[in-house]
């Protein structure tokens, strides 16, 4: 399992090769399955203001990108 830092530095990478921004802070919940083991992190980026939101669903068994999305405004 990755952890939180893993995560965060997972969807950095994902966001600055797509040429994304991803404004800090960064909302991070780690979301587990009904038998309570780690299923996936979700990651927003300026969680908390408008504009400039990037996200991301990284698998947090073996830290490999399912979905993101970005929107600028």
């Amino acid at each position: 399992m990755i952890d939180e830092q893993a995560a965060l530095t997972i969807a950095r990478a994902a966001a600055q090769a797509a040429g994304w921004a991803f404004v800090e802070p960064a909302g991070i919940v780690l979301r587990r399955d009904w038998l309570g083991r780690p299923k996936r992190w979700e990651i927003q980026s300026n969680p908390l203001l408008r504009g400039a939101k990037a996200r991301f669903v990284i698998d947090a068994n073996d830290g490999q990108l399912i979905e993101k999305g970005y929107l600028p405004r």
